[in-house]
């Protein structure tokens, strides 16, 4: 068994690294101050074809596996752009996954290459403010008239839906007491954010200033029966091939977030004189850092486990759910040891881990609650009754 990456994993981490390296922490404070979507580290990206690390060959990606995407994931946070600068290019590598899998050869031509090119930009519309976790439930509905569909409904915590041009979009198109079960009558669609139809209202927020959060509110959007993808009511099974690729990934993201605090916190106690001897002379700094390492470093190797099963067609829905679980919690933990490393400098924003902190609550918190893992591994894997 071998843990290592191959020659070609890791000239794509110093690929990556040699981007990062032009958007500096300083950059990132700044947009975090001032937000505004980071234009130019998407179009650096683009510009090298890394948007499309896992998508088809022939339509302009690389073609390669959600290892590769997460190891990309990972670097990015880790460089210091943290979950800013993986959120502003995360919904190319897992979002259009149903199109990857389901989609038309007609459709990827279309909506591939532009994505990839740093042309097309995409959110995600799925969540809604009445839904939460219970997806069954949306209540976004897509009626078909002749050769479209008119959506209309609300969606909630929809990144980027400031600045996307394309959403993929989840809708009801049989009522859910029509349906023979909740997870039938869901049909998924990638099409245009007509803005005339669709308003998105940004939600302020703790962090992560950088990717727009919003409320989405959609009224009469005439949808192309051509922007449906595979077949109509199936939605629901297609977007469940993109969760388990978004949990890797988000916990690839974690744990970069997680390593760029702890390394800030290790030159920090290095350099911090009192007493006359380094902090990090002290086992009181030194063992919080060490535990935090041994975390980051359990997480990554479960992430990258998830990452290989998914990449060989194997079952990897405890291995994600679970990487992503423990990645949450260890790149927090890492992130709050940093600020109180720092003492009261880790409360000022010119040091940085006060942003990491903060930001490191979106892995925790989304796509999926801890607790929702953990009912998910008691009765998947321990084979305990359902609880919710």
């Amino acid at each position: 068994m071998d843990f290592s990456f191959s020659e070609e994993q890791a000239a794509i981490r110093a690929a990556i690294e040699k981007i990062c390296a032009d958007f500096d922490a300083d950059y990132w404070l700044k947009k975090d101050t001032e937000g505004g979507f980071p234009d130019d580290f998407h179009r650096a990206l683009a510009r090298d074809g890394w948007l499309g690390i896992a998508m088809p060959e022939p339509y302009g990606g690389a073609g390669l596996g959600i290892t590769e995407a997460a190891l990309m994931m990972q670097v990015i946070a880790e460089s210091g752009a943290g979950m800013s600068g993986a959120s502003a290019v995360h919904m190319n590598i897992f979002g259009l996954n149903p199109v990857v899998v389901f989609g038309s050869d007609e459709q990827m031509k279309r909506w591939l290459p532009p994505l990839i090119a740093g042309e097309d930009r995409a959110c995600f519309c799925v969540t809604e403010p009445d839904a939460g976790l219970n997806t069954t439930r949306l209540r976004t509905k897509a009626v078909r008239q002749g050769d479209h569909y008119l959506v209309s409904g609300r969606k909630m915590w929809i990144s980027t839906a400031q600045v996307a041009n394309k959403m993929l979009l989840l809708a009801r198109t049989t009522p859910l007491e029509q349906a023979a079960k909740p997870t039938q009558g869901l049909s998924l669609f990638y099409t245009d954010v007509d803005r005339q139809f669709v308003e998105a209202r940004e939600i302020p927020k703790m962090g992560r200033k950088a990717v727009d959060s919003n409320q989405v509110f959609i009224d009469g959007l005439k949808v192309p029966v051509a922007d449906l993808i595979g077949e109509e009511g199936r939605g629901f099974e297609y977007i469940l091939h993109g969760l388990n690729p978004e949990r890797i990934l988000v916990a690839a993201e974690a744990v970069g977030l997680g390593r760029a605090a702890l390394k800030r916190a290790a030159d920090y106690a290095r350099e911090r004189i009192v007493f006359d001897r380094p902090i990090g002379q002290n086992q009181a700094i030194q063992h919080p850092l060490a535990q935090r390492w041994i975390e980051l470093e359990a997480a990554d190797l479960l992430t990258f486990k998830a990452a290989s099963l998914y990449d060989a067609g194997k079952p990897c829905g405890a291995e994600a759910n679970a990487a992503k679980y423990l990645a949450g919690e260890a790149g927090f933990r890492a992130c709050e040891t940093a600020v109180m490393t720092h003492g009261g400098m880790g409360y000022a924003r010119e040091y940085h881990v006060e942003r990491y902190l903060r930001e490191s609550l979106i892995p925790r918190i989304a796509p999926v609650s801890p607790q929702l893992i953990l009912c998910f591994i008691a009765e998947k894997v321990l084979g305990l009754p359902k609880s919710y």
